[in-house]
């Protein structure tokens, strides 16, 4: 059977902040859906108190869900994406 990884906000950092797809509002997304990720890989920055954190994979897989979106504030422990492992 193949896992589903949810990435959350714990896994980083554990802080309140604002979810960003991309490293600039003019820039591609660091990940889409249906993307491959690699373990260690950034997939979104999550700003808290004026500091931009980048979050990196904890696995290597497929992402299959994004659960935020762009600019929205999240909070501990918060899913961000899915993905499924390889």
């Amino acid at each position: 059977t193949t896992e589903i990884y949810t990435l959350s906000l714990h896994d980083a950092l554990p802080i309140l902040g604002t979810f960003y797809r991309s490293p600039a509002p003019d820039e591609s997304p660091f990940v889409d859906t249906g993307d491959r990720i690699k373990t260690g890989q950034t997939v979104c920055i999550i700003e808290a108190m004026k500091l931009m954190n980048e979050l990196e994979a904890e696995v290597s897989g497929e992402i299959v869900e994004i659960l935020v979106q762009n600019a929205e504030p999240v909070e501990f422990g918060q899913p961000l994406m899915r993905v499924k492992q390889s």
